[in-house]
């Protein structure tokens, strides 16, 4: 007959996510054993709504055409660039000109970084939204009711540059990586401003982007989970900002939700994943809307993301853009990039609701 402790020891643990400085290592040690019952955060089969039909669709956006001095060529890709915003709010970029060597070093970087012992990462414990470095587990464990399974190390990198010293020559790597993704997005901003009817410059001039604009740099690991069935990585969400930049290790998980359905992404070698943010959303009027994203895990491979927010100046009001209002109503209140960046950080909001707090009403 089994005793009680046997019985006890099959049963899920409650753990609370602020008790755990790193789900690495956590599931190292946990090994092969039920995942605490606290991390139990999918509701639905991964694959239940999986749109393999819909994968093969991805807007593919070849860099170099919208930078082609050739009139013709550059207008054909600033309306490739609108439709995939436009119906997808989420592409792939090709052709983007970063060495291939840079963003293999990040990503080696990276890994190191979360490979450092637990004492080691202490001092870049996540202290708040706006504390330049910091390292955390989950995503809010404070308010959120379930938990999930990774690891994270966010620092901003502009308008001032901040970065960990350590491991050596991660600094100096992350500072080149992300000047460059700082020039690709002003230059797709710059395509999707023609996109919208305005002049190339308006969405860059009137957010400050170029004087002050905020860059978040953020590296996801999600360890293997023994029970993916039932975990999630990153609950849906969207991102605050304009432009987001993911590359990852290979190894996927990242989905879209698109025509209501979560599309698996698996990104064409050497591209970056690009998604639309909710402060584009809101300059657009709705035109360009954010996608809600999320990520799913595995049993087999350790996954890691690299990601890079690009924003507004903290202090601009950002709604949308004036030349769009001759003709339409606004759908979203103005409202400083900072303030929206509270909103959403300090509750770490899941789906879309940030955007609800600066919304009209259909009464309105």
């Amino acid at each position: 007959m089994a005793s009680a402790s046997t019985i006890l020891s099959t049963e899920p643990l409650k753990v609370h996510a602020s008790d755990i400085s790193s789900i690495k290592a956590f599931a190292e040690s946990n090994g092969a054993s039920p995942i605490p019952s606290t991390y139990h955060s999918l509701t639905e089969s991964p694959d239940q709504n999986d749109a393999e039909e819909l994968a093969a669709s991805i807007p593919l956006i070849d860099f170099s055409l919208l930078t082609s001095h050739d009139p013709q060529i550059h207008a054909k890709a600033v309306l490739q660039l609108g439709k995939a915003c436009s119906e997808w709010g989420f592409f792939m970029l090709t052709n983007h000109g970063i060495p291939e060597n840079l963003m293999e070093e990040v990503m080696k970087k990276s890994h190191e970084f979360h490979d450092l012992p637990v004492h080691e990462k202490k001092e870049f414990g996540d202290k708040g939204p706006f504390t330049p470095i910091r390292h955390g587990t989950s995503f809010h464990p404070q308010a959120e009711k379930v938990h999930y399974w990774r690891d994270y190390l966010k620092v901003i990198t502009s308008p001032q540059f901040n970065f960990p010293h350590k491991p050596q020559g991660y600094r100096e790597i992350a500072f080149e990586y992300t000047r460059k993704i700082q020039a690709l997005a002003r230059k797709l901003l710059e395509g999707i401003s023609e996109s919208l009817g305005l002049e190339s410059n308006s969405i860059i001039e009137s957010s400050g982007f170029d004087s002050a604009g905020l860059q978040v740099f953020a590296v996801n690991l999600y360890p293997p989970c023994p029970q993916p069935q039932l975990a999630l990585g990153m609950p849906p969400h969207s991102d605050h900002g304009f432009l987001t930049f993911l590359m990852q290790n290979g190894i996927g998980g990242l989905q879209v939700k698109h025509d209501g359905k979560w599309v698996n992404v698996s990104p064409l070698p050497k591209c970056l994943v690009v998604n639309i943010g909710d402060q584009l959303e809101a300059v657009s009027n709705g035109r360009y809307a954010s996608v809600l994203h999320r990520a799913i895990l595995n049993n087999r491979d350790t996954r890691i993301s690299v990601v890079v927010a690009n924003g507004p100046a903290p202090d601009k009001e950002i709604g949308p853009a004036l030349e769009l209002l001759e003709k339409e109503k606004p759908l979203f209140k103005s409202i400083k990039y900072q303030d929206y960046y509270h909103i959403q950080q300090k509750s770490r909001l899941a789906d879309k609701s940030g955007l609800d707090h600066i919304r009209f009403s259909a009464q309105q």
